[in-house]
């Protein structure tokens, strides 16, 4: 049996460009532009509209043609697509640890204190589970 190859791996502004998505839900090219703005001023249209073309021809958008503005959306969910890259980087950084990921993000000052109580927390409630 045939298994579908996973999605292509984002580049790091079309990362910039999913978070957008996911935040806004569906849009079109203007308004993924207008919101990219309000982050970097100096996005343009064209650059907006091309790297979403990009992106739905690599399968990490879909796009609604119905409509005389296409509208684009995330063609996977936030949690699996980080999950499948965090995978990816503990097994390609971490030698496959996850406590050595966690240990480098706590150790370099990475997590502010408010974020370390709700760790603490997380913990705390986990192992009562």
């Amino acid at each position: 049996m045939a298994r579908n190859p996973p999605p292509p791996r984002p580049t790091a502004a079309e990362l910039d460009l999913l978070r957008l998505l996911w935040r806004l839900g569906p849009s079109t090219v203007k308004q993924v532009h207008e919101a990219r703005l309000r982050e970097r001023p100096d996005a343009t249209y064209a650059t907006v509209l091309r790297l979403l073309q990009v992106m739905h021809g690599k399968g990490l958008l879909k796009r609604d043609e119905s409509q005389r503005s296409h509208v684009y959306a995330a063609a996977q969910a936030r949690g699996p697509l980080q999950t499948r890259l965090l995978d990816e980087l503990i097994h390609k950084a971490f030698a496959g640890s996850g406590k050595d990921l966690v240990m480098a993000a706590l150790r370099g000052g990475r997590v502010s204190d408010a974020e370390r109580e709700e760790i603490q927390r997380f913990l705390e409630e986990s192992r009562d589970d």
